[in-house]
């Protein structure tokens, strides 16, 4: 049996910090409070909250000015979707709106993969379509499912799409476990998602566009009412 990995005072710290900078006790803007208060205040040293800060200045919460001091980032105003991530674990809600998007350009993707695949990739995405029916457990089909979204955008032969596809699983892949409903039976999952592949590899981008409509909305009808 593997062994889970141990939590140190650094990942709470950081937790902690995030929540309060995400439920507004750090507005936007702000300057954090000098580091020996801070530190006293959330019972570290400051060597810890120094490793805690430089993490969420990573991941674009915090930015830290020499002399200055450490300032909370807008991260609403001039964050990056590598953020997605975060803001989804922190709160689910975050996930009907990636949905939205996903819903837009999910659907251009496979219009533009109908429009520019090559015979290859056409060919890709069918032998990826059946591993969707022959995964095994719901983690493996919706893992496999992944592959044909990511396949579809290569299709595209736009690397931005690539990215955004990449962006938008990576946002909702940590908390897959929530959203498998539509994955549960591989037979099911394969007949939903063969359409939009049939489109796209008999290159008609109108009917690929509506396939992946249909798709997307309906999986993601799914993975909602799983939620609630």
């Amino acid at each position: 049996m593997e062994a889970l990995p141990r939590e140190t005072i650094v990942d709470v710290l950081e937790d902690r910090l995030r929540t309060d900078i995400l439920n507004g006790r750090h507005p936007a803007g702000s300057y954090l409070p000098p580091e020996r208060q801070l530190a006293d205040g959330y019972g570290v040293t400051r060597t810890t909250l120094k490793h805690a800060f430089g993490r969420l200045v990573q991941a674009g919460l915090l930015e830290t000015r020499h002399g200055v001091g450490t300032r909370v980032r807008d991260y609403a105003r001039l964050g990056g979707a590598d953020l997605l991530p975060m803001l989804v674990r922190h709160d689910a809600k975050w996930i009907h709106e990636i949905f939205e998007v996903r819903r837009g350009v999910g659907a251009l993707i496979a219009e533009r993969a109908a429009a520019r695949a090559t015979r290859s990739q056409r060919a890709e995405l069918h032998a990826l379509l059946e591993a969707v029916r022959e995964a095994d457990g719901a983690d493996a089909v919706q893992l496999a499912d992944v592959e044909v979204h990511r396949a579809l955008a290569r299709a595209t032969g736009n690397r931005v799409y690539v990215l955004l596809t990449n962006t938008l699983f990576n946002a909702y892949l940590p908390v897959r476990s929530l959203l498998k409903g539509p994955f549960t039976d591989p037979a099911a999952a394969y007949e939903r998602l063969a359409p939009v592949v049939e489109a796209v590899t008999s290159q008609d981008a109108r009917l690929a566009h509506t396939a992946a409509d249909a798709y997307l909305r309906a999986t993601e009808r799914i993975m909602l009412d799983g939620l609630a």
